[in-house]
């Protein structure tokens, strides 16, 4: 369960809120507003490499696009081609990985 405390708590009792973040997170306030989060390095690594990376699809290259074509959704995962069908303004065609190109990609 995660731990809500004061700065002045922290600074005066670091050690044991350092133990408290190894199992949870400890948010720290300031000014009654939560303001930063002490946690245990096993879980900032975690989070660290859940970041993502955006690239152009203009900077695939052929064999990029190639695997991507090759694709397909895991068995189950239909539904989430309606939500996609949904959220598409009037008008435009949904097209799945399959009908990816160099030309779309490209723009």
């Amino acid at each position: 369960m995660t731990t809500t405390v004061t700065a002045a708590a922290v600074s005066k009792n670091f050690g044991a809120y350092q133990d408290a973040a190894v199992r949870d997170p400890v948010i720290i306030t300031k000014n009654g507003r939560p303001r930063t989060v002490l946690l245990a390095y096993e879980d900032f690594v975690r989070l660290s490499k859940r970041d993502r990376r955006v690239e152009l699809t203009t900077e695939l290259s052929a064999d990029e696009i190639t695997a991507v074509e090759a694709t397909e959704m895991e068995p189950g995962l239909d539904h989430l081609n309606d939500e996609l069908s949904e959220s598409k303004p009037s008008g435009s065609k949904l097209s799945g990985a399959k009908g990816l190109t160099a030309k779309n990609a490209a723009g």
